[in-house]
C-alpha cells in the first residue's frame, strides 16, 4: 500500500495532521448556514399547504405531494453523498448541491401549477439531500479532535432549531406576504453560502478522487434498487394513514416493492467492491448501535414535534403562531445546552451523556402524557424545554461514538447513512403518531360512548342541565334537547381525542427508554477523542 493510500485509510486520530487555511469557525458558520437553510425548508412548507392548494387550484390532498416529493428525493440522495464526494471532490460537490438547491428554490417560487411545483421540489430535494452529511464531514475535518465537540455543538444549533422555528416562520411569511416567499428567501442565503464556501472551504490532501485513481465503476443496479426502495418507502409512510394502510392496494403494492428492493439492495451492495452505499460500515458495533439510536431519536423528535402543535391547535384552540411560541423555548434551551455538552465531551464518555439525554427526553414525554384540556401555556412550554435540553445531550455524543473508530475515507459514507437513519426515523415517527392518534381516538370514543345512555344518571343530569340552559337561551324544548345531545357528544369526541394524544406521548416515552440498554453495548470511547461528525 502506498503512503497516500495508508493516509487515506488511517483512522481519524492516526492520520497525519491537516489544518485548513482559514479560521475553522468561518467554515463552521458557512456549513451551519447551509444546513439551517436546508432543514428549515423541510418544515417551513407544512403550514403553507392550504395557501398553496388554493393559489394553484388544487386540493389539500394533492398539495401534500409538495412535501412527499421533497422527502423522497432527499432520502434517495442522502446515502449517496459519500459516493458523489469521491467522484467529484467534496468541495465541488458541496457547492453544486447548494447551487442546485438555490436554483430549484427560485423555480419553486415561480411555479405556475402544482405539477411543476412538485417537479421543482424533487429537484430541490436532490440538491438538499447531500448538504447535511457533506457539511458534517467538512466540519469534522476542519477542527482538531479536542475542539470538534464544541464545533459540532455550535453546528447542531442550526439543525435543531430549524425544524422548531420552521412552522412559525412559514406561517408568518405566508400570512404577511405570499407562500412563494418561503422559497424565494433561499436565494440570497444560497448566494451568500456559495460565496463563502468558495472562499473558506477546501478539500484535505488525503481526499483523492477515486475516479482517477482506480477508475470509475458506477453501480447502476445498486443505484436503481436504492431509488426504488427508498422512494416507495417514503410514499408509504407519508400516504399510509390517509389511504388506510394495507386496506389500500396502492399502499400494499408499494410496501411489497419497498421490502423487495431494500432486501435486494442489501445483498447486492455487500458483494460490490465499489458500492453506492457502504453497508459494511454497519459491521462496526459502535456505528451500528449509533445508527439505531439516531433512528430512534429521529422517530421521537419528529413525532413529538408534529404531535404537539396539532394538540395545541385542535384541542386548545391555539393559533399557528402561538403554538410555535410554545415550541420556541425548547429550541432556545437546546442552543444554551449544546455548548455545555461540547465541553462535557472532553471530560466524560459520550454514552453517559446520551443516557442523561434519554432520561430528560423521556421525562418530558411523561410530562406531556399528563396533559389535559386544561393545560396552560407555561406547562406545555416547560415540557418542551426539558425535551430541548435532552436533545442537546444526544446529537453530538451519538455521532461521536459512531465515528470515532472509522477511517477518514469512510466518513462521507457514514455521515450519509446516519443522516438517512434520522430522516427515515422521522418519517416513521410522524406516520406512527398520526396513525395512533386516529386509531386510538376511535377506540376511546367507542369505549366512552357507552356512557351516553339514558340509564346513566350522570349523563341524564348533564343532558337535563344543558337542555334547560339552552331553553333559557331561547331554543324550543325540542331544539334544546337535540342541541344538548350534540354538545355532550362533541365533548365526548374531544375527550377521546385527548386520550389518544396521551397514549401517543406515553408510547413515545416507553419506546425511547429502550435506548438506555443499547448504550451498554457500545465500546468505550476516551473523552475528547475521535471525530464527532454529527449534530
Amino acid at each position: 500500500m502506498s503512503p497516500a493510500e495508508k493516509e487515506l485509510h488511517a483512522p481519524g486520530d492516526l492520520a497525519p495532521a491537516w489544518h485548513p487555511s482559514f479560521n475553522p469557525w468561518w467554515i463552521a458558520f458557512t456549513v451551519m448556514l447551509v444546513t439551517f437553510m436546508e432543514v428549515l425548508d423541510t418544515s417551513i412548507a407544512v403550514v403553507s399547504l392550504p395557501h398553496i392548494a388554493g393559489n394553484l387550484s388544487a386540493g389539500i390532498d394533492e398539495s401534500t405531494w409538495v412535501l412527499t416529493s421533497y422527502l423522497v428525493s432527499n432520502a434517495i440522495v442522502l446515502p449517496l453523498s459519500g459516493w458523489f464526494s469521491s467522484l467529484f471532490g467534496r468541495k465541488r460537490f458541496f457547492m453544486a448541491c447548494v447551487g442546485v438547491f438555490m436554483a430549484s428554490s427560485l423555480l419553486c417560487g415561480l411555479a405556475p401549477t402544482l405539477p411543476w411545483l412538485v417537479v421543482f421540489r424533487i429537484l430541490q430535494g436532490v440538491g438538499g439531500g447531500s448538504m447535511q452529511p457533506i457539511a458534517q464531514a467538512i466540519l469534522a475535518e476542519s477542527f482538531p479532535p479536542r475542539r470538534r465537540g464544541m464545533a459540532m455543538a455550535v453546528y447542531a444549533m442550526g439543525v435543531v432549531v430549524a425544524p422548531i422555528v420552521g412552522p412559525t416562520v412559514g406561517g408568518w411569511i405566508t400570512d404577511n406576504y405570499s407562500w412563494r416567499w418561503i422559497f424565494f428567501i433561499n436565494v440570497p442565503v444560497g448566494m451568500i453560502s456559495l460565496l463563502m464556501a468558495s472562499w473558506v472551504i477546501e478539500d484535505p490532501p488525503y481526499l483523492i478522487r477515486r475516479t482517477f485513481r482506480t477508475g470509475l465503476r458506477i453501480d447502476y443496479i445498486g443505484l436503481a434498487l436504492l431509488s426504488v426502495g427508498l422512494g416507495a418507502l417514503q410514499i408509504v409512510l407519508d400516504k399510509g394513514q390517509r389511504e388506510d394502510w394495507m386496506e389500500s392496494n396502492f399502499i400494499l403494492t408499494l410496501t411489497i416493492v419497498t421490502a423487495a428492493a431494500l432486501v435486494a439492495l442489501v445483498f447486492w451492495e455487500l458483494r460490490q467492491s465499489q458500492p453506492v452505499v457502504e453497508l459494511h460500515l454497519l459491521k462496526g458495533r459502535n456505528f451500528a448501535v449509533s445508527t439505531i439510536t439516531m433512528f430512534a431519536l429521529g422517530f421521537v423528535l419528529y413525532g413529538s414535534t408534529a404531535l404537539l402543535p396539532i394538540f395545541l391547535q385542535t384541542m386548545l384552540g391555539y393559533t399557528a403562531m402561538l403554538s410555535g411560541l410554545v415550541l420556541s423555548p425548547g429550541g432556545l434551551a437546546t442552543m444554551i445546552a449544546l455548548p455545555v455538552v461540547g465541553r462535557l465531551l472532553g471530560r466524560f464518555e459520550p454514552r453517559w451523556l446520551v443516557v442523561i439525554g434519554v432520561v430528560a427526553v423521556v421525562a418530558s414525554l411523561v410530562q406531556m402524557s399528563h396533559f389535559s384540556l386544561q393545560v396552560d401555556f407555561a406547562t406545555a412550554a416547560w415540557s418542551r424545554v426539558v425535551q430541548g435540553v435532552g436533545l442537546a445531550f444526544l446529537f453530538v455524543p451519538i455521532n461521536t461514538m459512531a465515528f470515532a473508530p472509522l477511517a477518514r475515507h469512510q466518513m462521507n459514507y457514514a455521515s450519509g447513512l446516519i443522516n438517512l437513519a434520522r430522516n427515515i426515523g422521522g418519517s416513521c415517527g410522524i406516520a406512527f403518531v398520526t396513525t395512533v392518534l386516529a386509531r386510538a381516538a376511535q377506540v376511546h370514543q367507542n369505549h366512552l360512548v357507552g356512557h351516553l345512555s339514558p340509564l346513566n344518571p350522570a349523563y341524564r343530569n348533564a343532558l337535563e342541565g344543558a337542555t334547560g340552559a339552552l331553553t333559557a337561551a331561547g331554543s324550543s324544548p325540542a331544539e334544546a334537547a337535540q342541541q344538548a345531545q350534540g354538545l355532550l357528544y362533541g365533548g365526548l369526541v374531544r375527550e377521546s381525542t385527548m386520550l389518544a394524544f396521551v397514549d401517543n406521548f406515553r408510547t413515545l416515552a416507553i419506546l425511547f427508554a429502550f435506548i438506555i440498554p443499547l448504550m451498554f453495548l457500545m465500546k468505550k470511547i476516551t473523552p475528547g477523542k475521535g471525530p464527532a461528525l454529527g449534530h
